[in-house]
């Protein structure tokens, strides 16, 4: 199994592998998974003090918080499996 990386911005990359969902952070229901990561600690904000477009799901519970949108990251995923 290769390890497959996307940029999420910044500089910052996570493992595609690991990835289970891209979603937009504006509904009451991923606010509070947002909230509840936070408070167990499984909250990474890599948004670099900008607005949160994409909030990312992972197999390990983990919340990744990124300031691009979620379609862009969706786009680097698809391209990524195809080469």
């Amino acid at each position: 199994m290769d390890i497959q990386l996307i940029n999420i911005g910044f500089g910052n990359i996570v493992s595609a592998n690991r990835i289970i969902a891209i979603v937009s952070p504006e509904s009451a229901p991923i606010k509070r998974i947002i909230t509840d990561a936070r408070e167990r600690g499984q909250l990474v904000d890599a948004t670099y003090g900008r607005r949160t477009r994409a909030v990312i799901i992972t197999d390990s519970s983990h919340i990744v918080l990124s300031a691009i949108q979620p379609e862009t990251i969706a786009h680097r995923f698809v391209g990524n499996k195809e080469s």
